[in-house]
């Protein structure tokens, strides 16, 4: 009997992956669908080309984000019509925080952690700004974040998996404390959609919030989701009030009527190239188990933990040394894991650096398995075992890490 029902060989055959190179950082940008160029053409021609503005009805654009909302949320554990898509993660974040501080008048605290992506941190800063009345972010380390959860504390934001680390919060436990303390919960998908099975309506989660080009594959610049709860879908405040989330954005109204639900917060037109993108990365995880996903992440990670520290010792693990606590990705100390990096980059095995010292690896079954893990440490050990870092070219930071 096989072990995993999802048949990775098939996924695999999904992708376009160069020759030549071992991909350990779809965390950070996912490779390109193979399906995916005929389906962004088909986009562009015969729609833009033959239909023109009739596109937006005819060929189904401008329900795109509501229709695509909706496979995501199937894959989310999230209530049909609850989840919409479009604009950036960052601008998500920001419209499902201002509408949970609404949702809190009498509070005055946002409490995240301190290895939160600085993103998130920074929209939260912007709109305590914004607000002028007292209120304030508040970070503490990930580990003490159930002690710090009081009733002063409005939104409780935090990204489920640290995108250095790898380290995941109990997104259940701690929505819970969050609700018994009478303050609502915004989690951060960005590294846990496609790595862990994520059930938001299971968890209690009032709202989330991610992004589609990294684990899911959508591509560069590929647009955003933003889940609100039921309970919070009719009334919540939209803080960005775009012509698209109006109830009738064509009667070009000059006041603002916000629309039913989720649908509330669109804000500008749709990507429609983006989006046709992302549709043909879905149809690849139509065929995939989040149970089998995980299983196999799982069994990739822990091989690669133990090819490492048996034959680098310069490396220190950086991610939980316990599987079920972090996310699909591993992440190594070096002191000199920039140019470390750099040099395994060189020799074909592609990965990403996090300041000030972390090798990061990310794990996609998709199309990675116990030949590409096997491979990099291998090359891993050369580079260590030779300081074949140690070289100037190495050392010149590039603008992307």
């Amino acid at each position: 009997m096989a072990k995993y029902s999802t048949d990775f060989d098939w996924t695999r055959d999904q992708f376009h992956l160069p020759e030549g190179v071992i991909y350990l950082d779809g965390n950070s940008l996912g490779p390109l669908p193979i399906a995916t160029p005929a389906r962004v053409a088909r986009a562009i021609e015969p729609e833009w080309r033959d239909m023109l503005i009739g596109g937006w009805v005819k060929a189904g654009w401008h329900l795109a984000p509501e229709r695509l909302g909706d496979r995501i949320a199937a894959m989310i554990g999230a209530e049909a019509g609850h989840v919409m898509v479009g604009d950036t993660l960052s601008i998500k974040i920001y419209q499902a925080l201002a509408a949970a501080i609404a949702l809190r008048p009498e509070r005055r605290v946002i409490l995240s952690d301190n290895g939160n992506f600085p993103s998130d941190l920074y929209m939260a800063q912007g709109l305590a700004k914004t607000l002028g009345n007292g209120t304030r972010l508040v970070t503490v380390a990930p580990e003490e974040v159930a002690d710090h959860i009081t009733d002063e504390v409005a939104v409780l934001m935090l990204t489920e998996v640290d995108y250095r680390t790898g380290r995941r919060h109990d997104m259940k436990t701690l929505t819970a404390k969050a609700h018994k303390h009478g303050a609502l919960t915004l989690w951060d998908l960005a590294h846990s959609f496609g790595a862990v099975p994520v059930d938001l309506s299971d968890c209690g989660a009032d709202f989330a919030a991610g992004c589609t080009y990294k684990y899911i594959n959508a591509g560069p610049g590929a647009p955003a989701f933003i889940y609100v709860a039921p309970e919070h879908a009719g009334h919540s405040q939209t803080a960005l009030q775009g012509w698209q989330g109006h109830a009738a954005p064509f009667a070009f109204e000059q006041e603002y009527h916000p629309a039913n639900a989720v649908t509330r917060m669109r804000v500008g037109t749709p990507p429609v190239l983006q989006l046709a993108a992302l549709e043909a990365a879905l149809d690849v995880w139509d065929r995939v188990d989040f149970n089998d996903l995980r299983a196999r992440s799982i069994e990739l990670t822990e091989r690669f933990i133990a090819g490492v520290e048996a034959r680098c010792p310069q490396l220190r693990l950086a991610s939980p040394r316990d599987p079920h606590a972090r996310g699909s990705q591993v992440s190594f100390h070096f002191e000199e894991g920039y140019a470390a990096m750099q040099a395994l980059i060189a020799h074909g095995v592609i990965g990403d650096f996090r300041a000030p010292d972390i090798m990061r690896f990310g794990f996609t079954p998709l199309y990675i398995g116990e030949r590409e893990v096997d491979g990099a440490v291998e090359i891993l050990t050369e580079i260590m075992a030779g300081d074949l870092w140690d070289r100037p070219e190495y050392k010149v930071k590039a603008i992307i890490t």
